[in-house]
């Protein structure tokens, strides 16, 4: 399983219908949490090993309605 974070910014008065968009159609999003900041969203991912991150990106979340700009982080470990 891989994880990745992505930092959205919304189009002016979308952020709320992009989270809404996110976590309810796109199933290998695990949160989406309001940031301060450049960016609007922080949303976390659960990948399959084998998916590619930069299709998934540009197809599942980039082609949402509202989105202005996305910026991805790949997590190496989880430290618990």
């Amino acid at each position: 399983m891989q994880t990745i974070f992505i930092m959205v910014k919304c189009e002016l008065g979308r952020t709320y219908d992009v989270a809404g968009e996110l976590v309810g159609n796109v199933e290998q999003v695990s949160e989406v949490h309001s940031i301060s900041g450049q960016y609007d969203l922080l949303v976390k991912c659960y990948l399959p090993q084998e998916m590619d991150i930069g299709h998934f990106v540009a197809s599942s979340i980039q082609l949402i309605s509202g989105i202005k700009d996305t910026f991805t982080l790949i997590a190496f470990k989880a430290f618990t």
